[in-house]
């Protein structure tokens, strides 16, 4: 029964499936698969799968709390259930999905509906990486009849960047696709940078894709606001009781195919940006203080806790 949660895991390892929400989405439709088609004749056994599969996706990536929240807020609801009917349990799983899902895309039109206000009419916008939500950000700026320029960064080693510059072209908006090394010489013209989240810490810090914290320093440095654009649901909890995020490191070979041997090559997927080179963090609840996360996710989601 495990074939849809062990293949989504391999796609995700193999960034078949890119994105912190898109991660998400599978690892759940994957759960949802699974419960549909379990041979579990007892409560105990369905729980046992359900964890089990659990355990599977949310070891394919490190810095996804997004997918290990969603998860465990799945098992939670069904685990909340006083019915002890396999076939309850199991429509109570997919409803729990699906209504996850709607819940998410709301969040995210609601966050960006909230940011595309911070794109002012004739603007240059600097972005890195690809975020769906930070997409959905500028489209609905680009609705709004406000024009504007967006300057994103090729990403590497896997080039994410080229799927943001796909999309924006396709949304009509003027792009400027630079080298990542290039972000100092383009900042003087920038107004506002606007970047996606993998995970955030209970301090408030930031935890995105490799090179975003430089981009924070150079931002700060020419004095130019950095917001992150994030569901509330990329909290990691566990940062609360003292644990580092943990930065996941990728295949050398990403980087270098040919590399020379007994050289060594290090591809951290992601970094950390401090909350002090952050303006903002654009989330459903509003823009609010890198700081005041904790508060506000307990406020918004308390089972996270």
């Amino acid at each position: 029964m495990m074939e849809s949660v062990k293949s989504t895991a391999e796609k995700i390892t193999k960034l078949q499936v890119q994105g912190a929400r898109n991660v998400a989405i599978a690892a759940l439709k994957a759960i949802q698969t699974l419960a549909e088609q379990t041979k579990a004749e007892d409560k105990k056994r369905f729980f046992t799968e359900l964890e089990e599969a659990q355990k599977i996706l949310s070891a394919t990536r490190e810095t996804e709390p997004l997918l290990r929240n969603a998860l465990r807020f799945i098992i939670i609801k069904a685990q909340d259930s006083k019915t002890e009917k396999v076939a309850e349990l199991r429509q109570q799983v997919t409803s729990t999905v699906d209504q996850f899902l709607i819940d998410l895309e709301e969040s995210r039109e609601h966050t960006a509906e909230i940011g595309s206000k911070r794109i002012g009419d004739g603007s240059v916008v600097f972005t890195h990486c690809h975020s769906s939500t930070v997409t959905c950000l500028l489209s609905k700026a680009k609705l709004e009849g406000k024009s504007f320029k967006v300057i994103c960064t090729e990403t590497r080693p896997a080039f994410q960047g080229r799927i943001t510059a796909r999309e924006l072209v396709d949304l009509g908006i003027e792009t400027t696709f630079i080298v990542d090394s290039a972000a100092r010489t383009f900042m003087d013209e920038v107004d506002i940078v606007v970047v996606g989240a993998d995970a955030i810490t209970s301090e408030g810090n930031v935890v995105n894709k490799i090179g975003t914290g430089g981009i924070a320093v150079l931002a700060h440095e020419a004095r130019k606001p950095f917001y992150v654009v994030s569901e509330l649901l990329k909290f990691d909890p566990r940062t609360l009781i003292g644990e580092c995020e943990k930065i996941e490191q990728r295949n050398p070979v990403e980087v270098w195919s040919e590399a020379p041997k007994k050289m060594d090559i290090q591809n951290p997927a992601f970094d950390v940006t401090p909350n002090r080179y952050i303006d903002g963090l654009i989330c459903e609840e509003g823009i609010i203080s890198p700081q005041s996360i904790v508060e506000v996710v307990r406020r918004r989601y308390p089972w996270v806790f």
